[in-house]
């Protein structure tokens, strides 16, 4: 009771969210499950009502599934977008009242306390919960009682509204797994003869509570709402995007600029607020004909410097039609990271390291950001295999992984053959067209090859390196194959 009002709790179980968030997209007229990889094994994770139908059940596994249904569908779970699917039902099922919080992985809790009579009555508010989440494509099964366990084992073991003041009355007849108790405690409960919740609310509490301990009749009270069980609603994501109406519309770079400006300055001062940063922001742009441009950033790292982040937007802006004028600006951190506080120093490392993401982001910008690449080591003794290139955005410089002992060429390609005999480089080689004497050789340098990688570039075995001076300037790194014997040009130093 909340000054005279009686508490009113929704409990809403969607038992196919997984599949109703695929099958809405792709529809399927037939056996439908999604599968997840357990213990090694694929095993059904959920699955339509077709499938049911044809005696499927959740955790059976899949190759056996095929056997009892041959024209079975399926597709891989996606638990991550099930979540992100359920907290967007979440933000829906505000409309019917402002505390709505999750319940496990599928279902949702509200507190309607006093919202009822907006609907109608509280068998209205329900009629229209299913009436809008059937037309979406979604089953739902939807209790009402005073408490949340009350709600919830309506939901889960008979659908209904229990009377205000007489939970008991409704939920009496249900199984005892209704008061949310583990399979073990069910099993245990019904042995005893236990078997629907009445019976354990009629039994004395103090051998259930030696021999089962709290947990059994606090979940009994909570569900008969002689102890209670609070609601958490889950808070909002902040929003990172702001907006700017301009009385007048406006079309000169400088103009448009300084509206950026205005409102970089508001948006990072939310990206601070939440010590975030952003790594890519949208800026759109609605002219006074109904037009709109867009301008998106990608930046090399994180930031929530406005004077950093504004110059960056000079290049985007200045393409942009303005038509007969823009009279409104929307600027959104479309994508944002973590970027804790630091601590300032008088190092210059963090400047040059500002000024090099800058590089990058204005390259980028031309060129796509992705296209920025940088060498990172690998650990392997093979030339071919000692680096990788990645994206500059998604790394760090790696100095500490580099060996210069004994040294590699800067230039890498695939190995060219040349004439030559015997172990020792030829005194003059004929490569590219170009015939060059050597004047110095430093070698050998033996590398065998990964036993435990399949790499058709090493078929000939073991190869001995050296590195080559010629008199015509060339600084050349060759290898012979002992096994099959052979000379190669491999790299050319700088």
């Amino acid at each position: 009771m909340f000054g005279g009002i009686t508490r009113r709790v929704v409990s809403m179980w969607y038992p196919r969210l997984a599949s109703d968030r695929v099958l809405r997209a792709r529809p399927v007229e037939a056996p439908f499950a999604l599968t997840l990889k357990t213990d090694n094994t694929e095993r059904i994770h959920c699955l339509n009502a077709r499938a049911e139908a044809a005696g499927l059940r959740r955790g059976m596994r899949f190759a056996e599934a095929r056997g009892f249904c041959v024209d079975l569908q399926s597709a891989p779970a996606r638990p991550d977008l099930d979540a992100r699917f359920l907290t967007a039902l979440r933000r829906w099922a505000t409309r019917y009242a402002p505390w709505v919080g999750l319940e496990g992985r599928d279902g949702l809790v509200l507190d309607v306390t006093g919202a009822a009579h907006l609907w109608g009555g509280e068998a209205e508010m329900l009629d229209d919960m299913r009436t809008r989440l059937d037309r979406a494509g979604l089953s739902v099964r939807i209790g009402l009682g005073d408490t949340r366990g009350a709600a919830w084992a309506l939901a889960h073991h008979g659908e209904g509204i229990a009377p205000p003041g007489a939970p008991l009355d409704l939920i009496g007849p249900l199984p005892i797994a209704a008061l949310r108790l583990d399979d073990d405690t069910v099993t245990r409960l019904q042995r005893l003869g236990l078997r629907c919740v009445r019976d354990l609310a009629e039994t004395a509490r103090a051998p259930l509570a030696r021999r089962f301990g709290p947990g059994l009749l606090l979940r009994l009270d909570q569900a008969l709402g002689d102890q209670p069980e609070a609601i958490e609603p889950e808070p909002d994501p902040p929003s990172y995007a702001v907006s700017l109406s301009l009385p007048d519309p406006i079309g000169l770079t400088g103009d448009v600029m300084a509206g950026v400006e205005r409102l970089l300055d508001r948006l990072c001062d939310r990206l601070a607020a939440q010590e975030a940063g952003a790594r890519a922001l949208q800026l759109s742009l609605r002219r006074v004909d109904r037009g709109a441009e867009q301008v998106t950033l990608r930046l090399a790292r994180a930031m929530r410097d406005p004077s950093r982040i504004l110059p960056l937007f000079a290049r985007g802006v200045a393409g942009v039609d303005a038509g007969f004028g823009i009279d409104r600006m929307r600027l959104e951190a479309v994508q944002v990271e973590p970027l804790p506080v630091q601590q300032l120093g008088t190092a210059t490392a963090g400047r040059d390291t500002a000024r090099l993401d800058d590089l990058i982001t204005r390259i980028g910008a031309r060129i796509g950001i992705e296209n920025v690449q940088r060498f990172v080591p690998v650990d392997s003794h093979i030339p071919e295999r000692s680096f990788r290139r990645v994206p500059a955005t998604g790394s760090v410089p790696c100095s500490g992984g580099w060996s210069g002992h004994p040294p590699r060429p800067l230039r890498l390609f695939s190995p060219e053959p040349i004439p030559g005999t015997g172990p020792r480089p030829p005194d003059r080689l004929r490569w590219r067209r170009m015939t060059l004497d050597v004047a110095r050789a430093i070698g050998p340098e033996r590398i065998a090859p990964e036993w435990w990688h399949e790499d058709e570039a090493w078929r000939s075995g073991l190869r001995d390196y050296w590195r080559i001076e010629t008199r015509q300037g060339r600084r050349l790194w060759l290898f012979y194959t002992p096994q099959q014997p052979g000379w190669f040009v491999h790299g050319e130093f700088a």
